[in-house]
């Protein structure tokens, strides 16, 4: 059974893309499809980073245990918000941060906003990011708009068998180019 990290980028008060993160990893595990855990990266509380892990003389305990997880899984949901336009300094910091880690990693890409267009905006610029760092992001996207009126606070659907499908679609694309890239390795 494949593993996935869930990347929670968030790190406002009163951030709500969390409850996307908690939906995942529940449907992931509710449906036997991988195993999946969340990386929180408010609860890392990451400060800048002045130089990539590889080039660090000293890397604090918590940068070694993210990119640990972020190597061992064998693909990755980011979870963003979009901020005007963008996304989140948290997740461009831990981004930049590693670059082996992302070497050809799956990854797929979920956008969140309060707004009706569900983070649109950020995609094509944190796709290309991803690219040039040689990840390998997924064709799905999994746009959420209006995100309080989705999800409740403990990361329920408040549409659970709309959500489901969509999700399934998403997921789908992510474990088939996780088991994609497991057949060209050999």
């Amino acid at each position: 059974m494949p593993h996935i990290s869930i990347i929670s980028s968030s790190v406002r008060t009163g951030r709500n893309s969390h409850r996307v993160a908690m939906y995942f990893k529940n449907y992931l595990q509710e449906n036997n499809l991988a195993t999946a855990q969340i990386l929180d990266l408010n609860e890392y509380s990451f400060p800048v980073f002045d130089e990539r892990l590889r080039l660090q003389s000293t890397p604090t305990e918590a940068l070694l245990d993210f990119a640990g997880k972020i190597k061992a899984a064998d693909g990755v949901i980011i979870i963003t918000p979009e901020y005007n336009g963008g996304y989140p300094a948290s997740l461009k910091n831990v981004i930049d941060v590693l670059y082996d880690e992302w070497h050809r990693k799956p990854i797929a890409i979920s956008t969140v906003s309060d707004g009706s267009f569900g983070g649109s905006q950020v995609i094509t610029s944190l796709q290309f990011r991803l690219w040039k760092m040689k990840a390998w992001t997924v064709p799905a996207m999994f746009p959420v708009p209006k995100v309080r009126e989705a999800f409740y606070e403990q990361g329920i659907a408040t549409d659970k068998a709309a959500t489901d499908k969509r999700a399934g679609s998403f997921v789908g694309e992510l474990l088939w180019c996780i088991d994609a890239l497991g057949r060209m390795s050999v």
